[in-house]
């Protein structure tokens, strides 16, 4: 498995690398299909997802990822959006999502700990996202998880890959 870090490097998961990876922005929303506002902290809860969040509940997408990288790419394209616009509970930075494989334990902050469960997503039609951004690149690059071991996550928190299940 690799990591990305920075301007395309990659290592191997395991190895010092001496990149940060980390929690590039937090966000949430009260409604599924919408985007969400970014915070600077969130609760993590165990089996549940984030506090507030519309993806919450005892199912195995509790929590969203998406490359702080793709976003920006995207508005290299020329599209109006910002953390949270795809729908995104964390964003993060240093990782390249597409390299992780399903079952990987991803660790946030101190404390949590989410394990990878889904990588991509079908939309059955497009939602609000689609029509606000002219795109959405969380079916082709989103990546999903279910909280293992909660806790509080903040902007700028460290992430690392703890291994798989």
């Amino acid at each position: 498995m690799n990591e990305k870090h920075g301007k395309g490097s990659v290592v191997q998961a395991g190895q010092d690398s001496g990149c940060d990876m980390k929690i590039a922005s937090i966000a949430i929303s009260r409604r599924k299909g919408t985007p969400k506002v970014t915070v600077g902290e969130a609760s993590l809860l165990t089996d549940y997802g984030i506090e507030g969040d519309a993806h919450a509940g005892p199912w195995h997408r509790q929590v969203s990822f998406l490359s702080a990288e793709s976003i920006e790419g995207a508005q290299r394209r020329g599209l109006d959006v910002a953390f949270g616009s795809f729908a995104e509970n964390v964003s993060t930075r240093g990782i390249d999502w597409e390299a992780i494989p399903v079952g990987t334990r991803i660790g946030l902050g101190g404390s949590a700990l989410v394990e990878i469960t889904q990588k991509g997503k079908d939309c059955l039609k497009r939602c609000a996202i689609y029509y606000l951004s002219g795109d959405c690149i969380m079916p082709r690059e989103g990546v999903f998880g279910r909280v293992v071991s909660g806790g509080k996550i903040r902007r700028g928190d460290p992430v690392h890959i703890v291994g798989r299940r």
